[in-house]
């Protein structure tokens, strides 16, 4: 037995009860304040939980949260500021260092005719710059000045190189006008099956409700006129991608099919997928930068669907995976070669 548990071993059979009932209140008190858990790195909990009540005295008053700052203020202006072990006097010790000059050897020295010297004497910042162009000192000069020196005949840096730490000034690209389509215009057209509507564009209109979109869809089932059908960027779901795959198994007109930059899961593409075996005229479809990634499944599916369905020549997805994507690219350019032969046809 080591020698510290024989230290432990005399107080086994020491009774605590007994040693509680011989202290006083004074001494219980203590103790219990000893025993208190505190947490004093916590900065959750408020500064009496964090720290033992050490404060005997009454509050004198309320809080006076001004007179308290007046108070520390004058406290601070009153104590004596420690002097500085060694006094500043401003007295500026050492040499300054001076840059040697460096002697250029004779072998580096480069002497030019009297002509190109009096040139380059008078010559301003845009020359030089020009001049550095030409010579391929191309680290004096952003990328625009050099190209520009590089592609025009004429002097057009009006700069100088010290701008190449100025930035490029680009003019500002004005944002697209929103979509002028009128939905419901564009809703009885395609109920009436008007000839003179060939493209349906609905890009980027985010309020449409979900019951038009769905009869839009319902009605171009039997429409024969409409070539191209865009969806992109209008908030549409699993719902809407279900009408899709309905109105792509009787729909016998429509060429082009976007509905990239949506809400459609995994689900509602393969569904969209699965009817476009059944169409035999689609020969583009978009599905790419949908709000969430489809899946290893779905992108096979894609695959699949582009071996067995030689009509489709056009597809816009970016695929992840590097089995799909082979796959894919093997069947475009056979659906693409086929369209060919049939043109020479």
């Amino acid at each position: 037995m080591s020698s510290y548990q024989k230290e432990l071993e005399k107080y086994r059979d020491i009774d605590e009860d007994e040693i509680l009932r011989t202290l006083s209140p004074e001494e219980l008190e203590q103790l219990d304040c000893e025993l208190q858990e505190m947490d004093p790195e916590n900065m959750l909990l408020p500064a009496g939980l964090r720290q033992r009540d050490q404060t005997k005295k009454s509050p004198t008053g309320p809080l006076d949260r001004d007179a308290l700052l007046q108070y520390l203020e004058q406290q601070a202006l009153e104590v004596k500021e420690r002097d500085d072990l060694v006094p500043f006097t401003g007295e500026k010790k050492g040499k300054p260092y001076i840059e040697p000059k460096r002697e250029i050897p004779a072998e580096e020295q480069i002497t030019l005719e009297p002509e190109l010297e009096a040139a380059l004497a008078n010559a301003t910042d845009a020359e030089m710059c020009d001049i550095a162009a030409i010579l391929d000192m191309y680290t004096l000069m952003s990328n625009k000045q050099y190209y520009d020196a590089i592609c025009s005949g004429e002097i057009c840096n009006t700069e100088g190189i010290s701008s190449v730490v100025q930035p490029d000034k680009y003019k500002p690209v004005p944002d697209e006008p929103p979509n002028p389509t009128n939905i419901e215009e564009i809703l009885k057209k395609v109920q009436s099956n008007d000839k003179e509507l060939e493209e349906v564009n609905l890009n980027n209109i985010q309020d449409i409700p979900i019951p038009m979109l769905s009869e839009l869809c319902e009605a171009m089932k039997t429409n024969t006129y409409v070539r191209s059908f865009s969806l992109v960027a209008t908030r549409s779901g699993d719902p809407i991608a279900n009408a899709v795959a309905d109105m792509l198994r009787e729909n016998r007109s429509l060429q082009s099919l976007n509905i990239e930059s949506n809400f459609i899961s995994s689900t509602g593409l393969m569904a969209v997928l699965k009817a476009v075996r059944e169409n035999t005229t689609l020969t583009e479809l978009r599905v790419d930068n949908q709000r969430q990634w489809p899946g290893d499944a779905v992108e096979m599916e894609m695959a699949t669907v582009l071996e067995q369905c030689p009509s489709i020549v056009r597809f816009g997805y970016h695929f992840t995976q590097q089995g799909p994507r082979a796959r894919a690219a093997q069947a475009m350019t056979r659906n693409n070669e086929l369209r060919r032969q049939q043109k020479k046809r």
